[in-house]
């Protein structure tokens, strides 16, 4: 049987009665869109983030998209990023008509060089979108003071670092916004696709609900910046207002993977397994590791049926569909270097001790015979 680097089978058959009792719970509630399930999982959410406001869309791309519109972003603004992402964080800054910026990330974290930051910005900059990547957060106070000094908006990419801390405060709430995905291998992840938008403004909360729902404030009626049909289904969101309830559950579960994968691995040279950058409480939505001969021991692994993910391996700056960006190559250097040597080992709560055992073994075997 092939290992998978994710796989819900194991998660779904322990909340089965759960999961199938939600799904009746929205479907005799007489409300199929922007119900009971909608508002309830927006309150608890935003309660877990210490936040005021939630609002639930239709998935993490729109998050960002919606949050940066809200917080006023749009045609000839410019966002600083990184590059060392998943695409639909870039492609969610371009909808908005602004123009991506890209800073490097660090060597040892792989997390955006603040440090680079303040010589990306400019006049046409309006926002920073710091990307709280693999389960942990960018470094954020430099972050804020640059924002400060400047009158920059913050929006926290939160897809991959659900309940992560950073200095004790949660992910998502230390900027002026937070876009978060659930898409289904995420650490809180529905069974399909999904995303939110936490803040604490509330011109920015009324926006979000706007632009989510056509531009319009009362049925048929857009009051003003036309927005698109971009709402969370009702279903989702009962199924992940349950799910919430386990949230840190299925954290422990990802740092009790992590911790054997560091006592199974941590010995082997020319292996670089995760780094916490200081401050952070990691949680592990992809356990990512780097070895400069990462091909070879991905095409190795699968003799022993083990199938791994690359998180990432084209930086955003180099797909032909940026080209218009103009970034050439060896423009990002950290970044270009970490694609061809970083992987992603199976991480999700439900991966058996046994299939651990069997990773770490082949992993092992694989790097003996380089």
């Amino acid at each position: 049987m092939v290992i998978r680097v994710w796989d819900y089978l194991a998660e779904y058959k322990r909340e089965r009665a759960d999961l199938l009792d939600a799904v009746e719970t929205v479907f005799e509630s007489g409300q199929l869109v922007l119900g009971k399930s909608v508002r309830s999982f927006e309150e608890d959410f935003a309660a877990y983030h210490g936040a005021t406001h939630c609002v639930g869309v239709d998935n993490g791309t729109n998050a960002i998209k919606l949050g940066l519109q809200a917080l006023g972003v749009g045609e000839g603004d410019e966002v600083v990023t990184v590059s060392n992402t998943a695409a639909p964080t870039v492609v969610a800054i371009d909808a908005t008509g602004a123009t991506p910026v890209f800073v490097d990330v660090r060597e040892d974290d792989y997390l955006m060089d603040t440090a680079q930051v303040a010589d990306a910005i400019t006049p046409r900059t309006k926002a920073l979108v710091p990307v709280h990547l693999y389960g942990q957060c960018v470094e954020m106070q430099p972050l804020r003071s640059l924002a400060a000094e400047h009158g920059l908006a913050i929006l926290e990419d939160c897809a991959q670092a659900h309940g992560a801390r950073h200095h004790g405060r949660m992910a998502g709430s230390m900027g002026d916004a937070a876009a978060f995905s659930f898409y289904p291998t995420k650490v809180l992840g529905a069974y399909g696709d999904g995303g939110a938008v936490v803040t604490d403004d509330d011109a920015t909360d009324a926006a979000l609900r706007r632009l989510r729902y056509y531009g319009m404030e009362d049925q048929y009626y857009v009051v003003r910046t036309p927005g698109h049909n971009s709402r969370l289904d009702e279903l989702q969101a009962e199924i992940l207002r349950r799910k919430l309830g386990r949230l840190d559950d299925y954290i422990a579960g990802r740092r009790a993977v992590a911790r054997r994968y560091a006592e199974g691995l941590g010995d082997q040279e020319g292996l670089v397994l995760p780094a916490t950058a200081d401050g952070n409480d990691h949680v592990h939505y992809v356990y990512v590791v780097r070895h400069p001969q990462r091909d070879t021991v991905i095409e190795r692994l699968r003799e022993h049926d083990i199938a791994l993910n690359i998180s990432y391996p084209w930086p955003v700056h180099t797909m032909s569909g940026f080209d218009h960006l103009g970034y050439a190559k060896g423009s990002l250097p950290v970044t270009e270097r970490l694609a061809g040597e970083i992987f992603s080992l199976p991480m999700y709560p439900g991966l058996s001790r046994d299939r651990q055992d069997a990773v770490i073994s082949a992993l092992r075997e694989v790097l003996a015979g380089l």
